[in-house]
């Protein structure tokens, strides 16, 4: 099986005491109602590179831990990031910090600065995954309409509550994934 994975908010969480709905504020914005997300003047980056570093960004140990069992099984495995190219060492240090170089088979980061979800969406597309899994609902029921045989996986803080569409499912833990996935899977 051919699974992607996002990496913020699946692996890596984000600095303790910073609300959700401020990273969404400070992340996206709508234009007549499309779905785009902000990419940040020079200012802005410097606080973005500060909130970004792996001290300020603890393991989601639950997760990684169930993404070691899923790469014990006979899948293929990608990490599908979209920050920005501002944020490459950042990046590129997390991934060292946390071995993520030693699961995934292959990754694709967002270097060139395209819109997350139209990123994300072509290299869902490209790569055919049977599904994937990240905690951006909207850039999700994008990535959705245009790949109907993948399965998405929302990953959602519990006690959220999302009407999901006939090819996404949402979950709170990597490992209730890890439960469904041969039921979804199912035709």
């Amino acid at each position: 099986m051919k699974i992607g994975f996002d990496l913020d908010k699946v692996f890596i969480n984000t600095p303790p005491f910073v609300p959700n709905i401020l990273i969404e504020k400070l992340y996206k914005k709508r234009a007549n109602g499309t779905l785009l997300y902000r990419i940040p003047g020079k200012p802005e980056q410097l606080v973005r590179k500060v909130s970004h570093m792996s001290i300020l960004r603890p393991a989601m140990k639950k997760n990684l831990d169930a993404l070691k069992k899923i790469s014990k099984q006979d899948n293929q495995l990608y990490l599908i990031s979209s920050r920005f190219n501002f944020l490459k060492k950042h990046t590129s240090d997390l991934i060292k910090k946390y071995d993520l170089d030693k699961v995934f088979d292959e990754m694709y980061f967002n270097l060139e600065n395209i819109q997350p979800h139209i990123f994300k969406n072509a290299i869902i597309k490209k790569l055919d995954l049977d599904a994937y899994v990240d905690d951006d609902l909207s850039l999700i029921k994008y990535a959705s309409i245009h790949n109907p045989k993948t399965k998405f996986f929302h990953l959602k803080n519990k006690g959220e509550f999302q009407s999901l569409s006939k090819n996404v499912f949402a979950i709170s833990t990597l490992s209730e994934m890890l439960k469904h996935i041969g039921e979804k899977f199912k035709n």
